[in-house]
């Protein structure tokens, strides 16, 4: 990657055109040819670290569950769980992380379904020892956007206004499940790359692009936008810092955290008798130092004592959740422990 790569990726995390010809917009914007923005989008698929431009839809708000899940595994079974858990088409992100607790993944299940049933579903596994579920309580952000350009990074302070959205009630109707599964596909790099989705949906494109607007005002989809591979974009050190905050300052704390720029997720979650922790929050950094140097950073910020970072030492498994498409899981033990 050039200096100019890198650009193109700080500007299409956050926001990419929707328009019919957005390879030629976003060409104008950086003062290329089109060719030349469509060769290099292409050549940074290629090489993985732009894993995806799609719609980003808000799990919830199209009826479905979720929840992070921690499991404590027998260090010789984890790979044999996790490779299991990985199966279920619910299941985006798998990580091991540096604690007793050693395995967490997220897991989302589609509307009509119980997630606690889904979750019991892996106690047939050998080697788990204890499973703690940990849904959100209150979502204070969710936003990945990774630096690219080292001397642009901003400073560490909550300088960020939380984007407003408009709640209105929506129960995704067939035509709704239709254009989201067409629009949480990756974006093909043609000069129109909207018109095959809106041809299947007997659509225009500005019809297209006015759901997705209309979406977005209501927090159906969180944005279009580019996701990037963290570790293959040199972000190998993904810290899940969690905060043991007092009860009556966790919408405060949760705020100001949710403020950072160098935060991407921050929600409240439950407690156990063996994890404290009630905020979760998630940096990415280039190295463990600059994680933990981000932290203290931080807790200047919040006056928050107790906290601990948890990397994550293996990538399990990270995708995305394709929602409407899926079919009943049933996990059959097929690898003898």
């Amino acid at each position: 990657m050039d200096t100019l790569d890198k650009e193109i990726l700080n500007e299409i995390q956050w926001s990419f055109p929707l328009v019919a010809e957005p390879y030629r917009e976003l060409a104008i914007r950086f003062n290329i040819p089109v060719d030349e923005m469509k060769r290099r989008i292409l050549a940074l698929k290629e090489s993985g670290i732009l894993r995806q431009l799609s719609a980003i839809f808000d799990t919830r708000r199209l009826g479905y569950k979720s929840s992070l899940v921690a499991m404590a595994i027998d260090s010789d079974k984890l790979d044999y769980v996790a490779n299991q858990i990985n199966r279920h088409p619910g299941v985006s992100h798998n990580y091991e992380r540096n604690h007793e607790y050693n395995l967490w993944f997220t897991l989302a299940t589609p509307p009509g379904s119980d997630l606690k049933t889904e979750v019991d579903k892996f106690s047939k596994l050998s080697g788990i020892r204890k499973v703690r579920l940990l849904p959100t309580i209150k979502l204070f952000k969710i936003g990945v956007k990774l630096d690219m350009v080292d001397d642009k990074k901003k400073q560490v302070a909550p300088t960020e206004e939380k984007k407003k959205i408009h709640e209105t009630k929506f129960v995704p109707t067939e035509e709704d499940k239709e254009f989201i599964r067409q629009l949480q596909k990756d974006l093909p790099v043609i000069d129109r790359p909207f018109l095959p989705a809106a041809q299947s949906l007997g659509m225009t494109e500005i019809q297209v692009f006015e759901k997705l607007k209309h979406y977005e005002e209501i927090g159906v989809m969180r944005r279009y936008a580019a996701i990037l591979r963290h570790r293959d974009a040199g972000f190998v050190a993904n810290g899940m810092i969690v905060w043991r905050v007092p009860e009556d300052r966790i919408e405060q704390v949760g705020a100001t955290l949710g403020s950072f720029p160098q935060i991407s997720h921050c929600y409240q979650r439950p407690v156990y008798a063996d994890w404290p922790y009630n905020v979760f929050s998630m940096v990415h950094c280039k190295s463990v130092s600059e994680a933990e140097d981000m932290a203290k950073e931080i807790q200047k910020h919040i006056n928050v004592d107790d906290y601990r970072i948890l990397f994550s030492s293996r990538e399990f498994k990270k995708t995305r959740v394709e929602y409407f498409v899926e079919h009943e899981f049933n996990l059959e033990e097929t690898i003898t422990a």
